[in-house]
């Protein structure tokens, strides 16, 4: 996949829950400060010392990485011959291991003319190696080893990680090292990789993310790396090819190309294997699965490029696993060196911004598909790595960004005209950056999008003016050092490419994880180095002549506040339209104007930073594995656990007021979202110093009532609580802020529909079968006539009487819990009603049933479709059931991808899980595919898979079948890394009520018993299509996008057949190089091709021969049909649902939920 952008230091942003989504997208004019390079410093002499005792010798770097007092891995780094450097970390504790490779290469380095090259290497890289030549060695010994892998591509660099259970570490990492060293880059996956990349790019043709992107990168210097077009797609990777084919430049011999380390050879017979129930498009494309010569030819320009950019000192290694360091580094040196070091520079900068005179100072209004109003001033600033000390970026960042009394967010919010506000500095690329204040503005606020800019020019010209106390750095140092100090664990693979990521920064090697989070404060008695100074360089940079400003919102926004007579261009790549003009002079001059808002002023001390920071640690033989009942009333029940294993003074509260009221109607259900909405905004300025000092809140709605969650360290968190709870209890509604929520929930209903296609077939899948829902539609209608005195009177509706279910976790005891619980009784004042009455419940599927709901994308430009296929296994509350559903799925879910995405190429979008639906009482397996097929193609090719699974499943080794066994069981004996995953694990049982808390461990036993056997029989029965009892709903979602015609490969034989027999000259190898490369080819294509052929002869065929040639096409077409020629497929043996309501009303709803265990803890309630 294509990332798009490098990682950046942590600003202080807002970051609530959004209505919309959050762009971070312009760039802006040339830094007129030198560009500070990048190179890694040099360490001091005798810091690396070499190590021979080993089968291969490396460097060692002798200094102890300073790491967090929290942390208790251990660390080396180590430098091989050819100039890799690695991170290893040893993890005692480790149950996952994990391993990035980060190559300081990205997108920006691709060759002028063939944009997308850096991406294609990305996928194509995986596909076997000369080691292990089979193209999915690497993803199928990961799926059975409990693990997974990835790969992404940025600006600068490209990351590839996984994760695998810890046992099978060295076996995955001799396969990852492979794809470095000598990679097959196989030349039958050429064109199959080139479809996933061009199906990438199309799934985000209509993103405004991926769009306005483009468009910043497009409006920059003519010739600035910047402007590649990074994504690539069929089109960028092929035009050279095509036009030397067209010159007659190309010539590779008989489809023979050289692999990546230089040998010539075709694709080892033993990397491949046939589709099962190949479709016609995969089986012809098996045949030109190298793309011809213009395939050939993008393959060996890929070959030369990866031969030039991928070199050993621009690797950056990081593998976590459980042995020792010395086994790390032995097991690294001696899989890792034999990639080659060509004598590239190991961290190339762009020292150049992208931006100069002409693009400086302007205004660039872009139109958007989603219904938003943004805007965004964009800076540009250094590579900023180098101020890694004092990061003076984030300290601006600080004030612009923050939400507080006086501060930019608080003066345009009182204002009504802005929902959002973030502000931060983003390293673009390995050599320059920018700053940016991104707005979303309401409707009012988009009209006065002038006086908004101005504004933020008012603010940053009081930031110029004041003068800042050293406290302000010392906060952002005492904060910054307690994140670092109480760090928790995450996942490996994250964890990894992080450290990976970092190791690119001009730090030294012994700072590597300190450096990135952690502030210096400012030395107050060195005014020149001290740090404000640095800071006030780069506040000077942030002036209106040196910015950019991008509006995003629709084009019919546009005509209502700007009028018509603007002239719109458009981006190449995605067609976006776009309107650049310069600033007047006079808007120049008012934005240099000092600031005269008295409402604008710097904020005061943080009183939410924690001084309280001690953890009870009593060390136990093993954590506990399950919360404790507490407390039980008639009105809650709390569960509690004291923290047992991670030590750090944290806890996590979680509130689930429920009430009857909420999903009462569709009318109620979105009044309860504006009820959240405006609490939480009501709530923005008191609880931003909370949020910064690292203790935040959530308040949100669900269909059964309300969250109120808090997480972060405990010192604070009762006074944060109260404040909440205050507010959603004594809550005023105002008009004016009602109609804001009420624009932004309408406008997030409604962009919903613009979404991705197979995001809208798994909602619809959800909505088909749960008890009680609401679509999207039946919401909007509603939000209109809502008025301030209806919410007042709902607000007190939903809390009159409720149930709370309350989970506590973390460095809080008992007592302090219960009083956490009674505090939320007593200030709420609601009446109790049984927890029974406020549950959810899923619809049960028929046995013998095969649904089909169809309904177009709402996008009308939207290329993709999208189909759910879910298909019912049984109640989750039976554990045999239960484990064994998850197996299957476990055992689908490689073939799947592999199949349907990898070979037969559908799509990007592929994947076949296990779906707990809603209440979480019943379960089945979901495969999803979006794609620019019809759905009702993809359901024919989800059934073709899965009767070639019954044969995979019959003749599956025991050995093979053990393996997938053992790899969820791994899965399900992982220990939590972080409180957050330990709390995730208990409120799923809480809150759908079945409170089975080892039901991991017990389900991983349970796996013991369950033989091939079992679920071969489970898979015929449930999911083999022949079967009479298989329960299933399919949800198409068809584009209305027409798709170009396509003629099939049987009928471009039989007229190049007729074309020969007319008496015309034939080239077959010619003609099938130009149109048959990828399977079915264009119908225009294929004309434009034997229109030219024909043309040519003229001189020896007569005209009318061609033009009779011609009429006999569509009998070709009727005759030999295209896999996919837009024509409707039937869906055979299929219920169409004609009514979703009375479908729904037609089946039986699940069981209630009830306790699978009695715990026993509160023999009587103790109040």
């Amino acid at each position: 996949m294509l990332r798009l952008f490098a990682a950046a230091q942590r600003p202080a942003l807002s970051y609530r829950s959004l209505a919309l989504p959050k762009l971070s997208l312009g760039l802006g004019p040339r830094s007129g400060l030198a560009m500070v390079a990048a190179t890694q410093p040099s360490d001091a002499p005798g810091t690396w010392n070499r190590v021979t005792t080993g089968p291969t010798p490396y460097e060692m770097f002798s200094k102890p990485i300073e790491k967090s007092p929290q942390d208790d891995r251990e660390y080396r780094v180590i430098k091989l011959e050819n100039g890799l450097q690695a991170m290893l970390v040893h993890d005692a504790k480790a149950d996952k291991a994990a391993a990035s490779l980060d190559v300081a290469v990205g997108h920006l380095y691709d060759p002028d003319d063939m944009p997308g090259l850096a991406h294609f290497c990305e996928h194509l890289l995986f596909m076997g190696t000369e080691q292990y030549p089979k193209e999915n060695e690497y993803s199928e010994y990961l799926a059975k080893n409990n693990g997974s892998s990835n790969a992404y591509t940025g600006t600068s660099n490209t990351n590839y990680y996984f994760n695998v259970a810890t046992a099978a570490l060295p076996g995955a990492l001799s396969r990852f090292a492979a794809f470095f060293h000598s990679p097959l880059f196989a030349p039958s996956c050429t064109v199959r990789e080139l479809n996933a990349v061009d199906s990438e790019h199309k799934k985000n043709l209509q993103s405004d993310l991926w769009r306005i992107y483009q468009v910043n990168k497009h409006l920059s210097k003519e010739g600035h790396p910047w402007r590649k077009f990074g994504s690539g797609n069929k089109e960028s990777l092929s035009q050279v090819g095509k036009e030397l084919k067209a010159k007659g430049l190309l010539d590779h011999g008989n489809g023979v190309a050289q692999t990546a380390n230089g040998n010539l050879a075709v694709t080892p017979t033993d990397s491949r294997a046939t589709s099962p129930a190949p479709s016609v498009s995969s089986a012809n494309s098996e045949l030109e699965g190298d793309g011809g010569v213009v395939g050939r030819e993008t393959r060996r320009r890929l070959v030369e490029w990866w031969s030039r950019e991928y070199c050993a000192s621009r690797m950056r290694l990081c593998v976590v696993g459980k042995e020792s360091l010395d086994e790390l580094a032995d097991m690294v040196a001696s899989l890792f060196s034999p990639i080659p070091n060509r004598g590239r520079e190991p961290l190339h900068m762009i020292s150049e911004h992208p931006f100069g005179p002409n693009e400086m100072g302007t205004l660039v209004s872009v139109q958007t598909v989603m219904s938003f109003h943004a805007l965004e001033v964009s800076f540009p600033m250094p590579y900023l790595p180098p101020y890694w000390r004092r990061k003076p970026a984030g300290f601006l960042a600080h004030f612009l960004g923050h939400e507080g009394p006086g501060s930019l967010h608080s003066y345009l919010k009182q204002k009504g005209w802005i929902t959002v506000l973030s502000a931060g500095p983003q390293n673009l690329a390995r050599g320059f950056a920018m700053f940016k204040v991104t707005l979303y503005m309401t409707p009012q606020g988009f009209e006065q999008y002038e006086t908004l800019i101005n504004t933020i020019f008012k603010y940053i010209s009081m930031l110029r003016a004041s003068d800042f106390p050293a406290w302000y750095q010392r906060e952002r140092s005492l904060i910054s050092a307690t994140r670092f100090r109480f760090a928790e664990k995450r996942r490996p693979d994250d964890y990894a490419v992080w450290v990976a990521e970092h190791m690119a920064w001009p730090v030294p090697r012994d700072l590597i994880l300190s450096a990135p989070q952690l502030v210096q404060e400012w030395d107050e008695n060195d005014p020149v180095n001290g740090g404000e100074r640095e800071m006030r360089e780069m506040l000077d940079m942030l002036r209106i002549e040196r910015s950019r400003t991008v509006l995003m919102t629709q084009a019919d926004e546009y005509v209502r506040v700007r009028g018509k007579d603007l002239k719109w261009e458009k981006e190449p790549w995605y067609g976006t339209p776009y309107y650049v003009e310069r600033l007047s002079e006079e808007f120049v001059k008012k934005a240099n104007e000092p600031n005269d808002l008295k409402e604008l002023f710097l904020p005061g001390p943080n009183e939410f930073i924690p001084t309280n920071l001690d953890v009870e640690k009593r060390e136990v033989d093993q954590p506990a594995k399950r919360p404790f009942l507490i407390r039980e009333t008639p009105l809650s029940s709390l569960w509690h656990k004291k923290d047992d294993q991670f030590w750090v003074p944290k806890a996590q509260v979680i509130m689930d007021i429920r009430s009857p009221v909420p999903n009462s109607s569709a009318r109620t259900f979105v009044m309860t979202r504006l009820f959240a909405d405006l609490v939480t905004d009501s709530l923005t300025e008191f609880a931003y110093d909370a949020d910064l000092a690292g203790l935040s809140y959530y308040f949100g709605a669900h269909s059964l009532g309300l969250y109120v969650t808090l997480n972060g360290y405990n010192d604070k968190l009762h006074v944060l609580a109260k404040h909440v709870l205050e507010r959603v209890r004594g809550h005023r509604v105002n008009s004016d802020r009602l109609e804001v929520m009420k624009d932004q929930a309408k406008r997030e209903y409604e962009n919903f529909f613009l979404g991705q296609p197979y995001r809208l077939s798994d909602y619809y899948a959800r909505y088909m079968l749960t008890e009680r829902e609401w679509t999207m539609s039946e919401l909007l209608k509603e939000i209109p006539t809502i008025s301030t005195e209806e919410m007042q009177s709902h607000i007190a509706s939903v809390l009159s009487k409720i149930n709370i279910k309350m989970l506590v976790v973390g460095n809080m005891h008992k007592d302090e819990a219960s009083r956490l619980a009674q505090m939320a009784e007593e200030m709420l004042q609601s009446s109790p009603i049984p927890a029974s009455e406020v549950i959810e419940r899923s619809l049960v599927l028929p046995s013998g049933s095969n649904f089909v709901w169809q309904t177009a994308v709402p996008n009308k430009e939207e290329p993709n479709s999208s189909l759910t296929c879910y298909m019912h296994i049984g109640k989750t509350t039976e554990p045999r059931t239960r484990a064994s559903a998850a197996l299957l799925a476990h055992i689908l879910s490689e073939p799947a991808f592999n199949v349907l995405r990898t070979r037969e190429q559908l799509g990007y979008i592929v994947s076949a899980s296990q779906w707990n639906l809603t209440g979480g009482g019943q379960t089945g397996v979901r495969i999803v595919v979006q794609s620019e097929r019809q759905p009702a193609y993809l359901e024919q090719r989800i059934e073709a898979f899965l009767r070639e699974m019954d044969e995979k499943l019959r003749t599956m080794s025991d050995d093979e079948f053990h393996e997938h066994r053992v790899a969820l069981q791994k899965r399900w004996r992982e220990a939590p890394k972080n409180l957050g995953e330990e709390v995730n694990r208990y409120w799923g049982h809480i809150e759908q009520g079945y409170l089975d808390f080892f039901r991991r461990d017990n389900d991983a036993n349970l796996l013991d018993s369950i033989t091939k056997e079992d679920i071969l029989a489970l898979f015929r029965s449930h999911a083999e299509p022949s079967s009479n009892a298989r329960a299933k709903l399919s949800i198409h979602v068809k584009s209305q996008k027409p798709r170009p015609a396509k003629i099939s490969v049987p009928a471009m034989e039989a007229f190049a057949k007729k074309v020969a027999e007319r008496g015309y000259s034939v080239n077959e190898q010619a003609w099938r190089e130009a149109l048959t490369s990828d399977g079915d080819a264009p119908l225009d294509k294929f004309a434009n091709y034997w229109r030219d052929t024909l043309l040519a002869q003229a001189a020896t065929v007569p005209p009318q021969v061609a033009q009779a040639l011609t009429t006999e096409v569509p009998a070709l077409l009727s005759q030999y049909p295209a896999a996919d020629d837009g024509k409707e497929v039937a869906v055979e043996g299929a219920t169409f649902v004609e009514d979703p309501k009375a479908f729904r009303a037609s089946l039986e709803a699940s069981e209630p939920p009830r306790p699978l265990v009695e715990w026993g803890d509160l023999p009587t309630s103790r109040y």
